[in-house]
C-alpha cells in the first residue's frame, strides 16, 4: 500500500488525524478550548476525526473523552486502533519470540523496559528496572499505576503477544539504544520509533511489529472509511508523526515541532501553547491557510 500523497492537496478534507502531545494538548497537558471547538466544528461539518498517538490506550482515553465526541484512537504508534470505549478495531502485535529476543539482547545495555499489552487491567503495562522517581516518569506512574505491574524478569510476563516494548531515557541514551537494536539480527522484523523532547532531554523509544506506524494505521483506516489520501489532514509535532504527515494530502506541522519535521516544507501552524491546531483546522477545513 502506498503511504504517500501530494503534500498540498486541493481536495476537501474528510478525515483529520491529530497527534496528542505537543499538538492537541498544550505544554501544561491541558486541552485548549479553541482546539476542542475547532474539532467539534469540523465534525459538525461531516469531517471525521481520529487521534493518533504514541500513548497507550488508557493514557490516551482520558484526553479523547474531553472532546465529548465520537473519535477513534490510533494508539501505541499505530499498533492498535480502538474506539473511545476501548473496543479494538485493528491490531498489529509484536510476536512473542521477537519481544523475548529484544528484552534479552538489550538488557546488558539498558536499564528499565516495559511490555505493553492490549488489556484493561494491571497487566496492561508490565515493567522491570524502571526508576519511577525520575521527574519525567513520576507523573506517568502517578496517573497510570492502576494499569501497571512490576516483573522481576520481563520475559516471564510474555504470556501473549505484546503491543510494544517500550524504553525511556535521555535523548542520547535512547538514540544509542536504537542504534544497538538496529544492529540486532531481528531488527528487520521490527519498527523502531523515537519520540524526543529535547528541552527536557527525555526520549521515548518504542519497538513495535514490522510495518507498524501512525501512518500505516492511518492509511488502513482511511481505506476502510473510503477516504483517499488526498482527503486526509494530519497534524503533528514529533518524529513519530512523520509517516502520517507523509501519507496525508494535507499535512500540517506544529510551530513547536522538532527540527526534523520542518525539513519537508510542510505548512506550519502555531505552537501547542497558541492553539495552533485550531488555526490549522480553520485554515484547512474552513478555507484558509495556516
Amino acid at each position: 500500500m502506498s503511504t504517500s500523497a501530494p503534500s498540498h492537496s486541493t481536495d476537501p478534507v474528510r478525515l483529520i488525524a491529530i497527534d496528542i502531545d505537543g499538538t492537541l494538548i498544550d505544554g501544561a497537558g491541558q486541552l485548549p478550548d479553541a482546539n476542542r471547538t475547532a474539532i467539534l466544528d469540523a465534525i459538525a461539518k461531516g469531517v471525521e476525526v481520529v487521534l493518533a498517538t504514541g500513548r497507550s490506550f488508557h493514557h490516551a482515553q482520558p484526553v479523547a473523552r474531553k472532546l465529548n465526541a465520537d473519535v477513534a484512537l490510533i494508539v501505541s504508534n499505530g499498533a492498535l486502533v480502538k474506539t473511545a470505549d476501548g473496543d479494538t478495531l485493528a491490531a498489529r502485535l509484536l510476536p512473542r519470540q521477537l519481544a523475548r529476543d529484544l528484552i534479552l539482547l538489550t538488557r546488558p545495555v539498558r536499564q528499565g523496559a516495559a511490555l505493553i499489552f492490549d488489556r484493561s487491567d494491571a497487566g496492561q503495562y508490565v515493567w522491570e528496572r524502571i526508576d519511577w522517581s525520575h521527574p519525567q516518569r513520576a507523573w506517568y506512574f502517578e496517573r497510570n499505576h492502576i494499569y501497571m505491574t512490576e516483573a522481576p524478569d520481563l520475559e516471564a510476563a510474555l504470556d501473549a503477544e505484546p503491543v510494544q516494548v517500550a524504553f525511556t531515557g535521555s535523548v542520547a541514551e535512547m538514540r544509542a539504544l536504537r542504534n544497538h537494536v538496529r544492529a540486532l539480527p531481528c531488527a528487520s522484523q521490527l519498527t523502531l520509533t523515537l519520540t524526543e523532547y529535547a528541552a527536557r532531554d527525555f526520549s521515548l523509544f518504542d519497538v513495535t511489529a514490522e510495518g507498524c506506524s501512525k501512518g500505516a494505521a492511518l492509511a488502513d483506516w482511511a481505506t476502510q472509511r473510503q477516504v483517499t489520501a488526498s482527503e486526509v489532514m494530519a497534524v503533528g509535532d514529533n518524529l513519530n508523526d512523520r509517516e502520517m504527515l507523509t501519507f496525508a494530502g494535507h499535512p500540517v506541522v506544529m510551530g513547536n515541532a522538532v527540527a526534523e519535521l520542518r525539513q519537508y516544507g510542510w505548512p506550519v501552524t502555531g505552537t501547542h501553547d497558541e492553539a495552533g491546531l485550531a488555526d490549522a483546522i480553520a485554515a484547512k477545513v474552513f478555507n484558509g491557510r495556516p
